[in-house]
């Protein structure tokens, strides 16, 4: 199994990055904290790796930290929550802030991310509040710059990167787009690309 990755990054996107590896190309699933914590293209990339492995393929799932990994195999363990629900949720709130939800029992922070039912958000906290230890010194959120402010559609590239992001989550191009204005309404123009998605992937719904 792999479970870890160092080589030079071929292609990033806000859910997906290629790394080479000796030659050879990885294809990696990635939350978008990951994203914001990874370099430019072209600049070496290491990442935790969670090999899922399956009857008709494996894919490989990759973290910046190993809180990240750690939380992604908890809540794959959870029943009725796969490999992408995991990224969904992983994406949808810092880990110390998803942390703080699970531990206090906060639905209704759970449930503002798409695809978490109150259902889900129940098993959830129910199988997890307790489970969560090695998970107590939590590294703070890696934040970055904003991206450059040029326009493209009347989006910057930090919103161009959000609305590829949502694309890629599930939503409509329309629909994105719509949440992404409201989320640059009250974010502000300048918010970076991980405060600008999380907010717009509660919006988008």
């Amino acid at each position: 199994m792999i479970a870890f990755l160092r080589g030079v990054l071929l292609e990033k996107h806000p859910n997906q990055l290629i790394v080479d590896v000796g030659g050879v190309g990885y294809d990696v699933t990635i939350p978008v904290s990951t994203f914001t914590a990874l370099g430019a293209v072209g600049a070496e990339a290491q990442v935790r790796v969670h090999t899922h492995v399956r009857e008709d393929a494996i894919s490989l799932f990759g973290f910046a930290t190993q809180n990240e990994k750690l939380m992604f195999e908890k809540l794959t363990g959870v029943s009725g929550i796969g490999p992408k629900l995991a990224i969904t949720i992983l994406s949808g709130l810092p880990i110390g802030e998803l942390v703080g939800a699970i531990r206090g029992n906060q639905l209704e922070v759970l449930v503002k991310i798409p695809g978490v039912g109150k259902k889900t958000a129940e098993r959830v906290v129910l199988e997890l509040k307790d489970k969560l230890e090695l998970l107590s010194a939590l590294a703070p959120t890696t934040q970055t710059s904003s991206h450059p402010s040029s326009r493209k559609s009347n989006f910057n590239a930090a919103e161009e990167d959000v609305l590829s992001a949502l694309v890629n989550f599930g939503s409509t191009r329309p629909n994105a787009e719509s949440a992404v204005l409201k989320a640059r309404t009250e974010a502000g123009t300048e918010a970076d690309f991980e405060t600008l998605f999380r907010l717009a992937l509660k919006l988008v719904r």
